[in-house]
């Protein structure tokens, strides 16, 4: 049974779960529906009347940070452009460009015994492409998501859906996975910001 957390929970990974090594986290989100597409909580932005307007195109990345919350070196920012880091300890399944149908949209794969000694945490940010340019905004997404799965048993072990109203927000830094001794925790974020895309999300870290 998955534990269900609100925004600000934070949760032990490993301490209950001995031998935990990988995890999937899972991150997804629906287009809002269009009028007279026919509802449903997982309605398409372009299914039925295919209205005008383009993609609402979300993209998931994880940073992944040194002490004090500092990005050491680009190479850690792992999203569809550089989907796996360079030791290998996390990979980025790839970009979907729509967010239709149900479950996540975007997936990570983290093996936690090979993040290197030096990296304390890795936050997960979910970006709209161009949001600016096509004037679009999280107002316009609704059921995000995050979760962590154990891929060995495909056992569901938190997840934590975003309720808050982020219109007007262009980025949300979802949630964060952190090193606490030699254990590692999850935290709810649920944060949005004003950042204009993932270099600026980046740049908050350099």
């Amino acid at each position: 049974m998955a534990i269900s957390l609100q925004k600000g929970q934070r949760v032990d990974l490993t301490k209950g779960n001995p031998g935990l090594s990988k995890i999937m986290v899972g991150l997804g989100w629906d287009p809002v529906q269009k009028s007279g597409g026919g509802g449903g909580l997982f309605g398409s932005l372009f299914g039925g009347g295919g209205g005008g307007g383009a993609n609402i195109d979300c993209d998931a990345s994880v940073i992944l940070l040194g002490a004090n919350d500092k990005l050491q070196n680009n190479s850690d920012v792992i999203y569809f452009g550089n989907l796996k880091s360079k030791d290998g300890s996390v990979t980025h399944t790839g970009d979907n460009l729509t967010g239709d149908g149900d479950g996540d949209d975007e997936q990570v794969f983290i093996e936690l015994n090979r993040v290197p000694g030096h990296i304390e945490k890795l936050v997960f940010v979910v970006n709209i492409y161009d949001c600016v340019k096509r004037k679009q905004h999280f107002g316009m997404i609704r059921n995000a998501f995050i979760r962590v799965v154990n891929p060995t048993n495909n056992q569901e072990m938190i997840k934590y859906n975003l309720t808050d109203d982020y219109s007007g927000k262009t980025s949300l830094v979802v949630g964060e996975i952190y090193r606490s001794g030699n254990e590692w925790k999850f935290a709810a974020v649920g944060t949005g910001t004003n950042a204009a895309g993932l270099s600026d999300v980046v740049r908050s870290y350099s």
